[in-house]
């Protein structure tokens, strides 16, 4: 299969520049409805597992099965999932492709309805419905990520981006406590504190079927949305040749990246940073009981302040870009500066000596980092022509996030035998030595430099 040349970004030709902005507006509304209900969801699910299929302490190992094989089917189905999620973005209607699977998406989570009120599910059948959500999710998100560069003019990008990042903040600052409301609102209707559809609350075990149907009406109201809507799909251009097959689209993302050093330089330092940082859920918990001296029943409320600091960073870091619009040349710097900070405050969360101060390298850390993902994600926009995003994206995202999980293992492993404040230490003084010597690479300095037609490869 022979590349097409890499063309810089184009406007889409239809609408103005106003009347594509007003679209990316109510696209990235409804794409916010969508994380807080699943935000509210995976938080709903944690607490149905843990309060109310194994709530005993000789139910942990029972637990600790469950969550991992829920958490990975997510995981796994979302990484692996891409590269076809990617090439039929790209050979799809992309806007269709985003109505189906939000259809798809509150269809599953209706399912999930049924099964934590009507029985006790399996885990096999719960693993197999997180799989579900994460191939909805990969394919949705396959779709959405190469359709909002086609409305935004490459210098909003980092804009856009930035409002993307405070999206996944926002979720993570306000699902836990939105969740945990829903999931008390039975009990208060059963004692006669909630007037409003006390019938209903009060005739259901717990509030996890709640969230998982508001998480579905986002859905819905996400695909109404995006149906009112409508933006150009970029067409295809394969040389003169025939259409390629879909087994060929799958490997086309490799063979680009592959053949553009600055990009895969630039992903593979996104890779790294991955695999210093992902392990924090466990590290975090380890460091506040044992490191910090936070009493057992203490625990719970320190982790709640470390991970809301997080959530609170980068919702700031994300208005910072989303205000500021980021920077509009040279956005490498926008990736490696804010990283070599980022990894200064992590190496010094793992020292800190006290949960204020913990809490304020953490929230540190969180700004830092939707300011780097939204500079990393305009530069991929704007290298990468719009027909080529879906297959390019969905390779990047799977070589960026393969590290995750990699990092959880080994965070564990080491912190078995160590301290997770020295592991914290040391992997945030590597992610910030890393930063810097990027900085130095010239394939990265070039990054943003007009791609060269790149020479024939076959597929």
């Amino acid at each position: 299969m022979t590349l097409p040349p890499a063309d810089p970004l184009p406007d889409p030709p239809v609408l103005s520049d106003a009347a594509r902005w007003r679209t990316f507006l109510w696209l990235w509304g409804s794409q916010a409805l969508s994380v807080l209900g699943g935000g509210l969801s995976a938080f709903a699910m944690n607490i149905y597992l843990t309060q109310s299929r194994f709530p005993l302490e000789a139910q942990k190992p029972e637990l600790a099965a469950a969550l991992a094989l829920t958490g990975l089917g997510w995981g796994a189905a979302a990484i692996l999932g891409a590269p076809l999620a990617g090439a039929l973005a790209d050979r799809w209607n992309r806007r269709r492709m985003m109505i189906t699977c939000d259809l798809l998406g509150a269809l599953l989570l209706a399912l999930g309805v049924l099964m934590v009120t009507l029985g006790t599910p399996p885990v096999w059948l719960l693993t197999l419905f997180t799989v579900g959500l994460g191939l909805v999710g990969t394919f949705h998100g396959s779709a959405f990520d190469t359709s909002y560069s086609s409305l935004v003019t490459r210098d909003r990008l980092p804009r856009a981006n930035g409002m993307m990042q405070t999206l996944w903040s926002l979720s993570g600052l306000l699902s836990p406590a939105l969740a945990a409301l829903l999931i008390g609102l039975p009990a208060l209707a059963r004692q006669g504190e909630v007037p409003l559809l006390a019938g209903v609350l009060a005739g259901l075990p717990d509030g996890v079927a709640l969230a998982l149907g508001i998480d579905a009406a986002s859905f819905l109201l996400a695909a109404l949305v995006v149906s009112r809507l409508h933006w150009p799909q970029p067409p295809r251009r394969d040389g003169g040749r025939g259409r390629p097959s879909l087994a060929q689209d799958m490997r086309f993302g490799w063979t680009f990246i592959g053949r553009r050093p600055a990009l895969l330089h630039l992903l593979l330092t996104f890779a790294g940073v991955n695999l210093l940082t992902s392990g924090v859920g466990v590290l975090h918990p380890l460091l506040l009981r044992f490191t910090l001296g936070t009493p057992a029943d203490g625990t719970g409320a320190a982790l709640a302040t470390v991970w809301t600091a997080l959530s609170a960073g980068g919702l700031l870091g994300g208005l910072l870009v989303s205000v500021t619009g980021g920077l509009k040349r040279r956005r490498v710097l926008g990736v490696l500066v804010p990283m070599i900070a980022a990894g200064t405050a992590h190496a010094l969360s793992g020292v800190a000596g006290s949960l204020p101060l913990t809490a304020a390298c953490v929230l540190a850390f969180g700004v830092m980092t939707p300011i780097m993902n939204a500079h990393s994600q305009s530069i991929w926009q704007a290298q990468v022509a719009p027909e080529l995003q879906g297959r390019v994206f969905s390779v990047r995202r799977l070589i960026a996030q393969f590290t995750a999980p990699l990092s959880t293992a080994l965070a564990g492993l080491l912190a078995a035998h160590g301290g997770a404040g020295s592991i914290l230490l040391w992997s945030g003084t590597l992610m910030a030595v890393l930063a810097t010597a990027q900085l130095l690479n010239p394939h990265l300095r070039r990054v943003e430099d007009p791609l060269p037609e790149a020479p024939p490869l076959t597929a």
